[in-house]
């Protein structure tokens, strides 16, 4: 017999729907699952079923070699109607699959136990289920092992679900850091047209250059969306080609970094350092001169890795801090903490170093 569609059907449907989970390409996070079910059930099928509207389709299986069938003869489709747990050990004594022809024709599915698979308002989705060809039963352990592993599938599920969300925010606040820069580069555009005080306009101009550089920065900073590593070296060597492009003239920036694989959270606080080390070189080291801004890094040895930027600014030391410079350093600073690094910085014979030196 076909079975029901459950009483909150739509709502169903939809709460599958969300984990956008259906049609995707087979994953070994899911395969070991039905692997395993199968090994402890000591049964040839195992099935991670999702109930769609009008066929069951499967994520991952053994024994079938199939990715979906029809609904009207999906044995999960009456367990998802059940309790959180369904063994059946004949199916041919049950009434609601003994006329079913994935049972009834030889070799028939003779045995079924599904675990529900509940989505975090729950609704059940679908089954992690194990079948047999012969009639049979299982025992407590490998019962309680099928619904330990169902719930290992909706923790898969649930969590790839939260990393979606994760990302639609960041592009929504991406998107709206956007907007507000443009906003803000507008009002100082109008204001420098404005004006006639020639302070004013230098100013404002330095302002409108800052927020250019931000705005070019912004995407690259905050890094790793679906990625596990960063290839730094190629990383840094953009975000400083992004300064470079930023900067006055007069000033050259350039960067050499020895291939390494680090983390997006590494990637992002070196990114952070490298910018607020150039916009100070920048702003105060040269005054009404040009000059070079040089990053290099590094691997040297026992698993440490090494930043280094040198400008020759002879006027580097001279300069009194300033609230802005304070902050630079204070976010310098606190990048490097994030790091787990350690920073040194003083006067050179042509200019001025700054050395951060961190496990990656």
């Amino acid at each position: 017999m076909k079975a029901d569609k459950h009483p909150f059907e739509a709502a169903r449907v939809a709460a599958l729907r969300r984990y956008d989970i259906l049609d995707t390409p087979r994953e070994s996070d899911f395969d070991d699952i039905v692997v395993l079910a199968a090994g402890i059930c000591a049964t040839p099928i195992s099935v991670v079923n999702l109930i769609d509207v009008d066929r069951q389709w499967f994520k991952a299986e053994v024994g079938l070699g199939v990715r979906e069938t029809p609904l009207d003869t999906s044995l999960c489709a009456h367990v998802i109607l059940e309790d959180d747990f369904v063994e059946i050990p004949d199916t041919l004594a049950d009434c609601r699959m003994a006329d079913n022809p994935l049972c009834t024709v030889e070799p028939g599915l003779r045995f079924y136990a599904g675990a529900l698979l509940k989505s975090t308002d729950g609704y059940p989705i679908g089954t992690l289920c194990v079948l047999d060809n012969e009639p049979r039963k299982l025992d407590d352990l490998q019962r309680n092992a099928l619904r330990i592993l169902a719930q290992q599938v909706m923790h898969q599920l649930d969590l790839r679900s939260l990393l979606a969300r994760e990302r639609v925010l960041r592009h929504e606040i991406d998107h709206r850091v956007k907007n507000s820069l443009q906003s803000v580069a507008s009002f100082v555009a109008l204001e420098q047209n404005a004006t006639n005080s020639a302070e004013a306009a230098g100013v404002l101009e330095s302002v409108a250059q800052q927020i250019h550089t931000v705005a070019l920065l912004h995407q690259h900073i905050g890094v790793g969306d679906g990625l596990d590593h960063i290839a730094l070296d190629s990383y840094l060597g953009r975000v400083v080609k992004l300064l470079g492009q930023a900067s006055p003239e007069a000033i050259r920036i350039s960067g050499r970094f020895a291939p390494a694989t680090v983390t997006p959270k590494q990637a992002s606080a070196l990114a952070m350092i490298v910018n607020e080390l150039a916009a100070n070189s920048a702003k105060h080291a040269f005054r009404d001169r040009g000059g070079t801004i040089d990053f290099t890094g590094e691997s040297i040895g026992d698993g440490l890795s090494r930043l280094e930027c040198a400008d020759d600014g002879q006027a580097a030391g001279e300069f009194k801090p300033t609230r802005r410079v304070g902050l630079g350093l204070s976010i310098i600073r606190a990048s490097v903490s994030q790091l787990g690094g350690t920073m040194t910085s003083g006067q050179t014979a042509d200019g001025h170093r700054t050395t951060i030196e961190a496990r990656l």
